[in-house]
């Protein structure tokens, strides 16, 4: 064999190498995004929108603990925020306690609806969602892997939604799919509920907009934040990857 043909053959591996590599990098997750008091005129004063993030593979396990933890308290109901009381409070915290042990991921995009100014030019309060929308699922996507992104269907205008962040995202060649998806379908789009509806519950009593008469909600919010060991009211660092807030300032 020729000095030239060991070296063909050396290049030869070491690209099937890095091809069988950059194979193994790369990974499938699914995102589960849902929104909170989203609404221009819905008298909330924050909007959220969050998603759930997990790799593919592990999406059967989870489903079924997340079942088997619903059992256990005998709760047939959808998981969510506003379904969380004395009663109920068991079976959330052992959901939360069970996300926080497990390798999911959240991120929530926060603004104060007052500060998005409607009287500027494209910028009106729905041009600023799907601005929200890119900054949730832009900032922390890996072009190495690839993303199926489901969302709760919300309204009528689901498929006008659906057309723009498909133009939005299009140049992203890492997200595979966006789809609608009831949230009764999907337990994640669920757990992506509460979480931000405990986010959104923390703000509105730090700004005094409620009181916070739920003691379950208040133990719901005060496990997370034992958790994650943030405020749930302040930008946590890009590089927090369990559990990621970016709170929008528009002053």
């Amino acid at each position: 064999m020729t000095l030239y043909e060991v070296d063909s053959l050396s290049l030869l591996n070491v690209y099937h190498g890095l091809r069988i590599l950059n194979i193994t990098m790369n990974k499938t997750f699914n995102i589960y995004c849902d929104e909170s008091t989203h609404l221009i005129h819905d008298g909330h004063p924050y909007m959220l929108l969050g998603y759930t993030s997990i790799a593919y593979p592990q999406i059967k396990i989870a489903k079924e603990e997340i079942k088997a933890i619903k059992a256990k308290y005998n709760y047939k109901d959808e998981l969510k925020w506003t379904n969380v009381h004395n009663a109920t409070y068991k079976v959330y915290a052992e959901l939360i306690d069970w996300f926080f042990m497990n390798d999911l991921e959240f991120r929530a995009v926060i603004v104060d609806k007052s500060q998005i100014d409607e009287s500027r030019a494209d910028y009106t309060f729905n041009d600023f969602y799907f601005r929200m929308y890119f900054q949730l699922l832009h900032t922390k996507v890996d072009f190495q892997n690839t993303y199926n992104v489901y969302l709760d269907i919300k309204d009528t205008c689901s498929s006008e939604k659906l057309e723009t962040l498909n133009r939005i995202m299009s140049y992203n060649s890492s997200i595979g799919k966006l789809q609608f998806i009831r949230s009764h379908e999907s337990v994640f789009i669920q757990l992506s509920d509460v979480l931000m509806g405990a986010i959104n519950y923390n703000l509105r009593i730090e700004k005094g907009d409620v009181q916070g008469k739920v003691i379950a909600k208040r133990k719901l919010i005060d496990k997370i934040k034992k958790h994650s060991n943030i405020s749930l009211s302040k930008t946590t660092p890009l590089s927090s990857k369990k559990f990621n807030l970016f709170f929008i300032s528009l002053k």
